[in-house]
């Protein structure tokens, strides 16, 4: 374990150096070569694959449909919703030329897609019989950041963005609702082990253009706020800007009411700031592209190894096979170690003679167990499941443990020095929401007392979680 810390910042000292430390040993990004872009490497891609078949497969669950939409948006196209552009006019990557000439229109490179997805609803819906019309797209974004932090807040992100139309508010919000409590919530919990409040924005922190928006936010290692993913009610607002409209029933012309939804790459940075130690990246089992590491520790341990590998692959286990005996086995456990695999088995020349397999655990600070051979399957298989829980459970406990009930603006300016402080929003208003400001913090969500999501933004009685954010 010294060797491993000793290439690691400490997170109680240097948190945000410790962050970008565990990205470079872990192999898991890059720096582009044009500022705030990054380059996501095989092993975090892999992370994210998992992360995007299993939104996937809940997405498609909830009736949306895969659909792809041009990277290049007509200027025009945004300046038809006000105060969407507004809101992202300092983030904007705008194209003036192209083919050695000034282009007639110059075209912003998405930042997000609601006008033109927009554009194209109003050609599609002509009924309501063609709702609700349920998009989603996998693609990626370009923001341009001031203050890049990689796989936080980069120029150029990946994400899914979907976007719906409906008949009416209810339809709309009970959407907008089902895709962050039963696709987000479900993901972000139960596959990436990070508790998640899922409550609605403050008119100040709400999307540019939205009547609402649902966050779902996150306690990192050191007590900051991480926005894990959003879902919004745009009412009618871009229904107006792009005349999405619909002959109802009754034969009347008809505003449709849209949402738009989406979850990014951010979700990997959340899963290092959350899991990680000082040893380097924990990941759960469930989002491990390799779940567990097979070592051999000489070359006569090789093929004993393999057998290993093969006997968890017919299982369903992730498994990679580390056969690299002309490398130092101390390195090698480093390594892995810092990749944060879940599970890693090593087999040496007395493990074999003693017919029993070395089961070092990464998520419970490395614990190791000899485990005969014949009960090596189903202990690691039982050791992932357990481990999965376990590893929701610990931040679960720090999210609790660091968040504080306090009556006043003064005392959760305290308390969000070090985590996160709940007092009514009532007590707040907009004259706290400057005041806190002033600290570098932000009202994250509101909620009902009862942990509900409000139904209206000018709900007596909602609890306001304040904290520093990312």
């Amino acid at each position: 374990m010294t060797a491993t810390r000793s290439v690691l910042a400490a997170q109680a000292t240097d948190f945000p150096r410790w962050y970008q430390d565990v990205i470079a040993k872990a192999e898991l990004a890059d720096n582009g070569p044009v500022r705030g872009t990054m380059i996501i490497r095989p092993y975090a891609y892999g992370i994210w694959e998992l992360c995007q078949a299993a939104m996937d497969r809940r997405i498609k669950e909830a009736g949306a449909e895969n659909a792809y939409f041009p990277l290049l948006i007509p200027e025009s196209y945004l300046q038809r919703e006000a105060e969407h552009v507004e809101g992202f006019s300092p983030e904007l990557a705008v194209v003036t030329h192209a083919g050695g000439k000034q282009l007639e229109e110059p075209a912003v490179i998405r930042p997000t897609s609601e006008t033109i997805i927009g554009e194209s609803m109003a050609k599609w819906i002509q009924s309501y019989r063609d709702l609700p019309l349920l998009l989603n797209q996998w693609a990626n974004v370009v923001r341009w950041e001031l203050r890049p932090r990689t796989f936080l807040r980069t120029t150029e992100f990946l994400w899914q963005e979907g976007h719906t139309a409906h008949v009416s508010a209810a339809e709309a919000r009970a959407y907008a609702t089902r895709i962050a409590v039963d696709v987000y919530r479900e993901v972000i919990e139960n596959m990436l082990g990070i508790p998640v409040v899922v409550g609605c924005k403050t008119r100040r922190e709400r999307f540019a253009g939205a009547v609402n928006t649902i966050a779902l936010e996150a306690m990192m290692g050191d007590g900051k706020a991480l926005q894990m993913g959003t879902s919004h009610e745009l009412g009618q607002n871009f229904a107006r800007a792009f005349d999405i409209g619909y002959l109802s029933r009754d034969g009347q012309r008809e505003l449709a009411w849209t949402t738009s939804w989406g979850s990014s790459t951010r979700m990997l940075g959340g899963l290092i700031m959350v899991h990680g130690d000082d040893a380097g990246l924990r990941i759960p089992p469930l989002a491990a592209p390799t779940q567990v590491v097979v070592l051999a520790i000489k070359d006569e341990n090789a093929e004993a190894a393999g057998q290993i590998a093969d006997d968890l692959r017919a299982v369903g286990v992730r498994v990679h096979l580390d056969n690299r005996t002309d490398q130092p086995f101390g390195r090698r456990a480093i390594n892995w170690e810092l990749k944060g695999v879940p599970v890693r088995v090593e087999i040496g020349p007395r493990d074999q003679q003693s017919g029993v397999a070395t089961v070092v655990r990464r998520l419970r600070a490395s614990a190791k167990s000899a485990v005969p051979l014949a009960e090596l399957v189903p202990t690691i298989v039982e050791a992932l499941q357990a481990d999965q829980t376990w590893l929701h459970d610990e931040a679960l406990a720090r999210q609790t443990a660091r968040t504080t009930a306090v009556s006043t603006v003064d005392e959760a300016i305290e308390a969000a020095a070090t985590g996160w402080a709940t007092l009514p929003y009532d007590v707040i208003g907009e004259e706290g929401e400057d005041r806190l400001a002033t600290a570098a913090l932000t009202v994250r969500c509101l909620q009902r007392q009862d942990g509900t999501l409000p139904v209206e933004d000018n709900e007596r009685g909602l609890t306001a979680f304040v904290a520093r954010s990312y």
